[in-house]
């Protein structure tokens, strides 16, 4: 009995260390992100060096952009939905290709966002003109869609 007790202490402290050091690998992984936050989601922690996540935009950025009757399009995404997973890669090409600056925002980190933006469903591709929502692309759409959508409601 004492050896299955011993073995059981054994083997919670390693998953202990284990979840320490996984822990301290994130942190340091997201110190001086583009989040200015401390403490991430680990699926945005994955994130943070894919070329595809790049131009994300803060909260009081957008806000600030709004507020000043600015043109904007934003691209509303989270981290854990695979539908998002599936158009980022089809939709910043696509922006690239057109011309368009895309702006992401994390719904994952910003909850915020679901309300204030009336979000239902990720993703959600919106366009702002002079500050007032335009334009509304919802769910995975292929490239071609896409790029008609921005010629038809950006361009």
């Amino acid at each position: 009995m004492k050896k299955l007790i011993i073995f059981l202490v054994i083997i919670i402290a390693l998953f202990a260390a284990i979840a320490g050091i996984t822990k301290w690998q994130q942190l340091k992984k997201s110190e001086g992100n583009i989040y200015k936050k401390e403490n991430l989601h680990s699926a945005t922690i994955d994130l943070l060096d894919d070329p595809l996540y790049q131009n994300i935009i803060l909260p009081e950025e957008l806000e600030k952009k709004l507020n000043n009757k600015e043109n904007v399009t934003v691209y509303f995404f989270s981290p854990t939905c695979p539908h998002c997973m599936k158009t980022t890669p089809e939709l910043i090409p696509a922006a690239e290709k057109m011309g368009v600056d895309v702006y992401q925002f994390n719904l994952l980190e910003f909850e915020d966002g679901w309300n204030q933006y009336r979000i239902k469903y990720t993703p959600t591709l919106i366009h702002f003109k002079n500050g007032e929502e335009d334009a509304r692309l919802v769910g995975g759409n292929p490239q071609n869609e896409i790029e008609t959508w921005f010629e038809e409601h950006v361009k």
